[in-house]
């Protein structure tokens, strides 16, 4: 029978329900803050989420039917308040705002819960506004922040102190194939192909199991390795990955922007009739406006995240060719990219080691320097030019 308790959210993290099951219901073993670490597609957020709803269940164990579990999954519960960043960065007038929300007593719920996606990315005030109440929560507060595991220290070393840290590791890709069948409906064999090359990244395997488009894009950017071979190719390679990344970003932004803006209308009373209707679409204006503000922010921050997911697929294939090299005469290599063995062999053939370590240091310095905010034109064709010339 097919688990249905808020813990199947989790896909392939056994270690960390057994911390998160034990905080929910053993009152010695809870703690006002905790720090949600992992890789890309692990599943920080889900595990605060399901954290969150196991904490506001009626019953006490995340049994993922009462309203306190449901309401909670599905991001409508009073007492649970999630911060994501809308743009680049959590800037600290949002913080303060959730600092003074997370001191009031739980209106239904059994605690006030404060989810923070993107903890890493508070700036030096908002960590400080944080970093008040996480030392001093009220009784019925928990915080749950989610940072990526490969920069944890960008959330402050205080902030940090304050918390019980829970690792997430990358998800078993039996597990992933288990849960797109079980829980998605996807075919057996579609499941285990997305499993096999999405690098444990959940929410991405769901995707290249039901998406064409998704699956053209990641072919695309997987033949750049063995494409790009004179200087004019480096600026083709380019295009090609910052074509991607906005198309990703232009798809979602279709799906979440309008919608938004209609809702924001309705319940400013912008479609009304009758007295008092003119003020009310002169109000509708102007928060539409601050909204498709936030809306852009949204789209760069998407169209860095999925640019970002890009290059570690691109990473993905350089390891593998050094794997295979270092494999030869000793059996198979486990490969990112099975379904590209035939040119990574290829390309393991031609390039020696050293060629292909500068190849995938060109790939990571991009990565780094987008997490810095240089302009992703700019990054992607300085690495274009690297793996050319490397």
């Amino acid at each position: 029978m097919q688990d249905r308790s808020v813990w199947s959210e989790l896909v392939g993290q056994e270690p960390a329900i057994e911390t998160l099951s034990a905080a929910a219901t053993r009152s010695e073993a809870m703690t006002h803050a905790w720090l949600f670490t992992g890789p890309p597609g692990s599943g920080r957020s889900v595990a605060a989420r399901t954290f969150a709803a196991a904490l506001q269940c009626a019953v006490g164990t995340g049994c993922g039917q009462c309203g306190g579990c449901t309401t909670a999954l599905a991001g409508t519960h009073a007492d649970v308040h999630v911060v994501e960043p809308e743009g680049l960065s959590i800037p600290v007038a949002e913080m303060r705002a959730l600092v003074q929300t997370a001191a009031r007593h739980p209106a239904t719920g059994r605690w006030q819960v404060v989810i923070i996606a993107d903890a890493d990315r508070l700036t030096e005030g908002a960590s400080n506004a944080l970093l008040k109440a996480v030392e001093e929560p009220p009784e019925r507060t928990v915080f749950l922040l989610c940072a990526p595991s490969d920069h944890p220290e960008d959330v402050s070393i205080t902030i940090r102190s304050r918390c019980r840290v829970v690792a997430l590791r990358t998800p078993p890709r039996e597990a992933i194939a288990r849960v797109l069948v079980q829980r998605d409906g996807i075919t057996t064999s579609d499941a285990e192909w997305a499993a096999s090359v999405c690098g444990g990244h959940v929410g991405r395997a769901r995707r290249l199991a039901t998406d064409p488009d998704a699956r053209q894009r990641r072919a695309d950017v997987l033949r750049l390795p063995v494409q790009a071979q004179r200087l004019t190719d480096a600026f083709d390679c380019a295009e090609v990955l910052l074509r991607a990344a906005e198309t990703d970003a232009e798809e979602e932004s279709k799906a979440r922007d309008e919608p938004e803006k209609d809702e924001l209308r309705t319940a400013m009373g912008a479609d009304g009739s009758g007295k008092g209707t003119a003020s009310a679409k002169r109000a509708a204006d102007a928060a539409v406006k601050q909204l498709e503000k936030r809306q852009k922010m949204r789209a760069t921050r998407t169209q860095r995240d999925t640019l970002d997911l890009a290059l570690v697929d691109l990473a993905g294939f350089y390891r593998d060719v050094l794997v295979t090299t270092a494999a030869r005469g000793s059996g198979g290599a486990s490969l990112n990219h099975p379904d590209h063995t035939e040119q990574i062999v290829e390309a393991a053939r031609r390039w020696q080691p050293e060629v292909t370590l500068r190849k995938l240091e060109a790939v990571l310095t991009c990565r780094d320097a987008l997490r810095w905010n240089v302009k992703p034109r700019i990054a992607v064709e300085a690495m274009a030019a690297e793996l050319v010339n490397g």
